[in-house]
């Protein structure tokens, strides 16, 4: 049977609709081109072709290897928005064709997000180009994905290089009938020290992880966030970054890079105390699989438990009896070592002060009293989106393993109009695997294709689903 004709049938003895999380689909760049120059005028338009060709003539491809290696750009993505079928490489950029094409995908309703991250990006450091182009790339969405909102809606992407340009974006998705957005992280803010010396921002930055020490405080996005009905979503790239910046192989910079971008902001938004703040508020990261965020759930209760702030004077070294430890080193020890000790005593002395922050309780923010309480802030908040051929995802409902019973909120990030999903129609037939053959429970795969995806579109827009194929179940879901 044909990937087409599985996802059919699995779908048809389904009790429950699919919901794709994270679709993508392909903009058609002449058209886009047009929302921009009406947007902001002829002018910004060929300042972005400026751009374009600008990058155009110092691009990965036209640099030798010695090139590559003195500046040090790491293996660009290629063939990554292409699909052996002709059928499925034109429904990724022709709305209509999507549109019919999702029930032989087997999914009711896909949440599609944008896939040319260059065009319109929110993170260009240009600030007309970014604020511009994200306006007139989330009418374009708008408009082009209007006659199709009965199975699919697209997503506003919304700029973060500062609050008030994200708080703006944010109200103006809200006017155009966006439901759901994608917001910037990861944002490379220069060093000024760096900058002082005149080094470019291209070879010394820091990464704005928006919760943590950030460059600004973020409250008011997610305060907008919570009363526009907005959900966080980010679908950053950690990609020729940091340890994943290889000169000449694509997928050792892939792999991984969805996940750690996403480990990042997850663990800035839960120590930076905003589930504390906005408990209503939901995150999802995207595209990254979930088996990091169970690690992150467990680590952060293993390390509350050693290190918060009522236990953390247990390990001051001022509390240990150096007589005890020399005299242990005496009788155990060797000569050199028995010695020596009056010096490495003094090394211990020097250094029991020193780097210590201004608060030792590393959870402060998010006002901690039982372990209990990070089930609370971390288990409804967030999300996270997981391939249909990701066997990790059985992580996710390891309930015997994660602490407190816990299932975390994995979603179906199916990928499709990207490299990851040769063939659009095999994407159910690939999850439905995670039970014939990985042993996930049908409850549990109900949750990851369907109600999970429902509390987090709908958790603070109840209308979400209104007028889609799949309201009345989530209407029976909600109830």
């Amino acid at each position: 049977m044909s990937g087409h004709g599985k996802s059919q049938a699995i779908r048809a003895k389904l009790s429950h609709p699919v919901i794709d999380s994270d679709g993508h689909w392909r903009e058609y760049s002449p058209l886009a081109m047009d929302y921009l120059r009406d947007e902001a005028g002829p002018k910004l338009v060929e300042k972005w072709n400026s751009r374009v060709r600008h990058f155009g003539e110092s691009s990965f491809a036209k640099l030798d290897a010695q090139g590559r290696r003195a500046q040090r750009i790491g293996q660009q993505p290629w063939w990554a928005l292409v699909s052996p079928s002709e059928l499925d490489t034109a429904t990724a950029f022709i709305p209509r064709l999507m549109h019919d094409r999702l029930p032989e995908m087997g999914i009711d309703f896909a949440v599609l997000y944008p896939s040319a991250s260059q065009l319109f990006a929110p993170y260009l450091n240009d600030d007309e180009l970014r604020i511009a182009g994200c306006r007139a790339l989330n009418r374009y969405a708008a408009e082009a994905w209007a006659p199709y909102a009965d199975r699919c809606t697209p997503i506003g992407v919304i700029p973060m290089h500062t609050p008030q340009e994200a708080v703006a974006e944010l109200h103006h998705c809200k006017s155009l009938g966006i439901k759901a957005v994608a917001l910037g992280s990861l944002i490379r803010r220069p060093i000024p020290a760096a900058a002082e010396q005149g080094v470019s921002r291209r070879y010394a930055f820091w990464c704005d992880v928006l919760a943590l020490d950030s460059a600004y405080d973020y409250d008011p996005v997610w305060r907008a966030c919570v009363e526009l009905g907005y959900p966080a979503t980010f679908h950053s790239a950690a990609e020729n970054m940091g340890l994943r910046n290889s000169l000449t192989n694509f997928v050792y910079n892939h792999i991984g890079h969805f996940g750690e971008a996403g480990n990042a902001v997850c663990k800035a938004l839960f120590l930076g105390g905003v589930t504390r703040r906005f408990p209503q508020m939901r995150f999802a990261f995207l595209e990254g699989g979930v088996a990091w965020g169970c690690s992150v759930f467990a680590d952060l209760i293993s390390h509350w438990d050693k290190r918060n702030g009522k236990v953390i004077q247990k390990l001051n070294p001022a509390n240990l009896d150096r007589a005890k430890i020399g005299a242990f080193v005496k009788q155990f020890g060797s000569e050199e070592m028995h010695s020596r000790w009056p010096e490495f005593e003094a090394e211990l002395n020097r250094g029991m002060g020193s780097a210590l922050p201004e608060n030792l309780d590393d959870f402060a923010a998010c006002d901690i009293t039982k372990k209990a309480d990070i089930y609370d802030l971390f288990v409804p908040n967030f999300f996270f989106g997981c391939e249909s051929d990701d066997p990790t995802l059985n992580y996710a409902f390891a309930s015997k393993v994660n602490p407190f019973g816990a299932k975390l909120g994995a979603i179906l990030s199916s990928d499709i109009s990207h490299f990851d999903v040769p063939d659009m129609t095999e994407v159910l037939a690939e999850a439905w695997e995670l039970v014939e053959e990985k042993g996930m429970a049908e409850e549990d795969f109900q949750a990851f294709t369907f109600s999970n995806a429902v509390k987090l579109w709908a958790s603070l827009n109840p209308d979400f689903f209104t007028g889609t194929v799949v309201e009345s179940q989530v209407r029976k879901l909600q109830a």
